[in-house]
């Protein structure tokens, strides 16, 4: 459709051999398309499209395959994922890991047949599934095998960034920064979907090296980013002059940090969302940055115990891959049950305060939501990496910084005294590492005691 409306305005725009001077912030791009000072390459609507078609012929001949697609940010990468959707095959967005052992039960547990990474494709010699059209596999952002592939498609990934362009619209002149990893649902669709549905151009970054500098490169006017790029931006003062909106999502983030950007002139925005509904539900767009309106096309209640239940049948999942069990779990009768707790406001506006998982239930029967525990402890140790985890009903705190554990204890005897003793920190473990976290920049809990014992603790 965009080929049709704007064939000669840029898509694509991605990083070129040559200068390394970036791009003139002051360029007409949208009038036409072509390489800017030797650095930055420009792949109009047209370009793009027959790009994806001649690609999709080259698979259409081996016929119809799982293809895993190892997204690297590349633009043969973005042309890869469309061309094997167009070909008929199933897509796989597979994460790269430094354990090869995971990607290889990741490989096999989605049936992948050819693997598409860093530029080239290779065939992995079997075909134990047949191919289903348009669908499209995204795993969720756990970092161990626990993930589970989500089955998506096109249809359902465009009826999100169309779903979300309603209440946050972009327009042919906007430039949309993509720096988030294409493997993870909100990456894919709110830093290159979002972009592409509005005609505007999508610049791809160039990768992690890059992150410092990439805003004054490609000079956005529009980024989606997760909430520790938000502030390691923010904190750096390394967001563009021309930068007018930021969309947040994955995760909360202090006020005190969106003021800092308002201050700026910046549009700040929250989006929340899930895998399993192919990203965006509620978007925050007015005055109060956590209170969300629902996409037009969901439909949001709170459960009795506080849980969020969403129905998107546009955009809603088809199942967890293989495992009907997991999807009978959490999708009841088109009714999927988040695991996030939250209410709607007397506008219905959605209020997502935390994960039901992120609750500590002590022996007492108390209730601790995490989140909150760790922002109390978090100002009172603002130059420590800190979590909270629990063992045998006794919360520990999990710490990386030079600190020694009797500073640490020090600091805190005062806050905890104010707190009922079965809520104090019972533990403080010194960690050799920074805190785990998974590709949203949440805790990754499960793997804050892993080798306890070779931390200093107290």
């Amino acid at each position: 459709m965009q080929a049709e409306r704007y064939p000669d305005r840029p898509a694509v725009i991605y990083y070129e051999s040559g200068t390394g001077k970036g791009m003139d912030a002051g360029s007409d791009l949208n009038a036409g398309c072509g390489s800017d000072n030797g650095t930055a390459e420009c792949i109009s609507y047209q370009t793009f499209y027959e790009d994806i078609l001649n690609r999709a012929a080259v698979l259409e001949k081996s016929g119809p395959q799982v293809e895993g697609i190892l997204p690297d940010g590349s633009y043969a990468s973005v042309v890869e994922i469309f061309a094997a959707n167009a070909a008929g095959s199933t897509v796989v967005m597979l994460e790269p890991s430094e354990d090869p052992s995971l990607m290889k039960q990741r490989i096999e547990k989605t049936d992948v047949s050819l693997l598409w990474t860093w530029g080239g494709a290779h065939e992995l010699g079997k075909k134990e599934a047949e191919a289903v059209e348009d669908r499209i596999l995204f795993f969720t952002s756990g970092t161990t095998a626990s993930a589970r592939a989500v089955e998506l498609s096109g249809e359902s990934l465009l009826a999100s960034a169309y779903n979300g362009s309603q209440a946050l619209p972009l327009t042919p002149e906007d430039r949309l920064l993509c720096i988030l990893p294409l493997y993870h649902v909100f990456g894919f669709v709110c830093s290159l979907l979002w972009g592409l549905v509005n005609g505007a151009s999508v610049a791809l970054g160039r990768g992690q090296r890059h992150l410092m500098d990439d805003l004054e490169f490609f000079h956005p006017t529009v980024v989606s980013l997760v909430p520790v790029l938000f502030e390691f931006y923010l904190k750096r003062n390394l967001f563009n002059p021309e930068l007018k909106t930021i969309l947040i999502g994955a995760g909360g983030c202090p006020k005190e940090l969106i003021e800092m950007a308002r201050n700026r002139g910046i549009h700040v925005c929250f989006g929340y969302g899930l895998t399993e509904t192919s990203s965006g539900v509620a978007l925050s767009t007015g005055g109060d940055l956590y209170a969300m309106d629902v996409c037009v096309e969901d439909k949001v209640t709170i459960s009795p115990e506080g849980e969020i239940l969403v129905e998107s049948p546009a955009c809603m999942m088809k199942g967890y891959y293989r495992d009907p069990e997991a999807t009978a779990e959490v999708l009841k009768d088109g009714v999927l049950h988040t695991g996030d707790i939250g209410f709607l406001d007397s506008g219905g506006r959605l209020h997502v305060t935390g994960r039901m998982k992120d609750i500590l239930v002590l022996p007492d029967g108390t209730k601790i939501f995490l989140p909150e525990y760790e922002a109390i402890i978090m100002r009172a140790l603002p130059d420590l990496e800190t979590a909270c985890g629990e063992e045998d009903g006794e919360i520990i705190l999990y710490y990386y910084g030079d600190w020694e554990v009797k500073q640490v204890e020090d600091v805190l005897s005062g806050l905890m005294s104010l707190m009922p003793r079965g809520h104090q920190v019972r533990h403080i473990v010194r960690r050799s590492a920074p805190i785990p976290r998974n590709a949203a920049g949440k805790i990754v809990r499960s793997q804050l005691a892993d080798k306890r014992n070779d931390h200093d603790k107290r």
